[in-house]
């Protein structure tokens, strides 16, 4: 079982942590995603930290971390924030950023905030692009339709959902059953998961991330083409060595999402993950750990 600290940030926000391998080696910091938490890691925790720190937290909104309950708290900024602060508090300069699916989405924010400067490189699995994925979802029909669920998370009307059923509740309602701790999932990793979605504040914390986020998903019914005011404006391209996994058969994120995104990410090593789901770092550890080892041995400064 990873040990956890408590780390307090100097925006008053506290986060629950996992500090593990040599304090003098390079950092990793790793971002979960949705609805998981710092143990999507531990596969890659438990094989990295004998070489480099590892550094995962509970995320804002999850666990026993700090839970604001108002939507605001959780915009895009403020979770880029976190990571910055975080690794301030421990001592961390120049790091490493690695993230999944919503933690994935703060990871791409975070080197392009970093590039140059703290972030070292990035590892980003199974997450899209900001500009990849607001064109996809208007352009791509099995984007929109996999991506319907953000217009259920967002509705409030669902709350009483949530505030008698826990996150399970709307997970069910929102997914139709396909949502599910499937059968990679260890059991006791399934119940862990399970009990925390039983906490009412860390639920409504989790959908403020999707509540706060500027990303629209237009209804099925709109038009196939991306409206001039909805397109982003022009990011830089991310230019730090990137390693992008991506597993094919995720129901929420097709591939799709790799299109063109060698344009946006000018050193980029793609590794792409065959007959795996959405959540690659625990169905496929093997693949991704090897598929780290390769990227981390030839980027090491």
């Amino acid at each position: 079982m990873m040990e956890q600290q408590r780390v307090k940030l100097a925006n008053g926000i506290e986060l629950d942590v996992v500090d593990e391998g040599p304090r003098d080696s390079a950092a990793i910091i790793f971002l979960h995603g949705f609805p998981e938490s710092h143990r999507t890691w531990r596969h890659q925790i438990a094989h990295l930290s004998d070489r480099y720190r590892c550094i995962a937290p509970d995320q804002r909104g999850y666990r026993g971390s700090s839970k604001p309950q108002d939507v605001e708290s959780y915009t895009p900024d403020k979770l880029i924030g976190d990571v910055f602060l975080l690794a301030d508090a421990l001592g961390v300069d120049r790091f490493t950023i690695v993230g999944h699916d919503w933690g994935g989405a703060i990871a791409w924010g975070v080197a392009l905030a970093g590039q140059g400067s703290r972030i070292a490189r990035a590892v980003i699995a199974n997450a899209p692009h900001p500009v990849g994925f607001t064109r996809l979802v208007w352009e791509n029909r099995q984007q929109r339709e996999a991506s319907q669920y953000f217009r259920a998370f967002r509705d409030t009307e669902n709350d009483d959902l949530v505030r008698n059923h826990g996150l399970a509740g709307m997970l069910l309602k929102a997914f139709e059953g396909r949502f599910g701790t499937d059968d990679k999932m260890e059991p006791a990793e399934r119940a862990q998961l399970l009990k925390d979605w039983e906490d009412r504040d860390a639920a409504f914390g989790m959908l403020n991330w999707y509540r706060a986020s500027p990303a629209y998903v237009p209804t099925l019914d709109e038009p196939y083409e991306m409206p001039a005011n909805r397109a982003l404006p022009p990011l830089p391209p991310l230019t730090i060595p990137t390693l992008v996994i991506w597993a094919l058969e995720d129901i929420a994120l097709p591939p799709e999402n790799l299109d063109g995104l060698d344009a946006m990410v000018t050193d980029m090593t793609l590794v792409r993950v065959p007959e795996c789901g959405h959540f690659v770092p625990w169905e496929a550890p093997a693949v991704v750990n090897a598929a780290m080892d390769v990227f981390l041995d030839r980027t090491d400064a």
